[in-house]
């Protein structure tokens, strides 16, 4: 039952869909405060040449964790880059977010290939390996699709829960909310806007960190230019599907992660599917989202899509 190339599919989706995860919850975190960033592929750019440095340098199980933590305090470092733009400068939003990305881009590029023994070409010392192995792994069909995987699809899972009750049942997440929706009643009413924007820009940018290391580190383990395509674009796109809501995020990402299994796994099942051209059946999963983004946002409810009222709008105190 398990050799069924559906159930494989699905498991393996899962995989492919986490580091969406991870970015698209921090893309939700930033935008909630008000902060539309388009820097998140490149965020995820520099979170996965971090990951990938600091675990190739040392190796092992340690280097793993070493190459999350890096890639996590990458990610929010350069985050602050568009939290200063942004926040501080007040300069476009959208245009701070595009130039993130191609600085990020560039400089994973540039360390990708600096120093004497340069990453490109590099295979990783250590990658994340399935958390159980036989056993209760090998059940039929909840087997492979719940137990077989890694520690970070699980941590994404355990993100997505504890983004949600952040954001809806507690203090600092009602505080966040009221940023991105009146910055204005939010200040009167004593909360610091530019401190809550900062922290919050900066732990979406932690997330998408760690998303870009899950790629360099499990999904493509040898590094090069470009390990993670389009994601971050994607995780973008997967923040309006899923309405802002962190626990829809986990299965469109999921969702995401199927369609671009699905795209390769094709290609392996005969004819009439290893005829069809393999640049036309990569376009699924972005075909999917496009159709699925249109029939959001073409139904009863596009108003209610649950957008931010605040975001992308530069806050100024003094029209207060």
């Amino acid at each position: 039952m398990n050799d069924w190339w559906w159930v494989s599919t699905l498991a393996f989706g899962i995989g492919l869909g986490t580091p969406l995860v991870f970015a698209t919850l921090g893309e939700i975190i930033t935008e909630r405060a008000g902060i539309l960033n388009l820097g998140v592929q490149g965020t995820m750019l520099v979170g996965a040449v971090a990951g990938f440095w600091a675990t190739f340098n040392t190796g092992g199980g340690f280097g793993l964790f070493l190459g999350v933590i890096a890639a996590v305090i990458a990610g929010a470092l350069i985050s602050i880059i568009h939290a200063v733009l942004s926040i501080t400068l007040r300069v476009s939003q959208i245009v701070s977010g595009l130039a993130l990305t191609l600085f990020g881009t560039g400089l994973a590029s540039f360390l990708g290939k600096a120093g004497a023994d340069p990453l490109v070409g590099e295979p990783s010392r250590a990658t994340f390996q399935p958390i159980l192995e036989g056993g209760i792994a090998e059940w039929p069909l909840v087997g492979p699709l719940i137990f077989g995987h890694d520690i970070l699809v699980y941590v994404g899972v355990l993100a997505a829960v504890a983004t949600s009750y952040y954001l809806f049942h507690t203090r600092m997440g009602l505080s966040l909310r009221s940023v991105g929706e009146d910055p204005a009643s939010a200040e009167s009413a004593g909360i610091n806007v530019a401190r809550v924007r900062y922290i919050h820009v900066m732990v979406g940018g932690a997330l998408s960190g760690l998303g870009g290391a899950y790629f360099a580190l499990k999904i493509v383990p040898t590094w090069q230019d470009d390990p993670i395509g389009a994601a971050g674009w994607i995780a973008i796109a997967l923040v309006i599907l899923s309405s802002w809501r962190p626990y829809r995020a986990l299965f469109v990402a999921y969702a995401f992660g199927f369609a671009q299994f699905l795209e390769l796994r094709l290609q392996t099942l005969g004819e009439p599917w290893n005829s069809i051209p393999s640049t036309l059946l990569a376009m699924i999963p972005f075909i999917l989202a496009i159709v699925a983004m249109i029939v959001v946002a073409s139904g009863k409810r596009a108003r209610q899509l649950g957008a931010p009222a605040a975001l992308a709008i530069p806050y100024f105190r003094e029209q207060r």
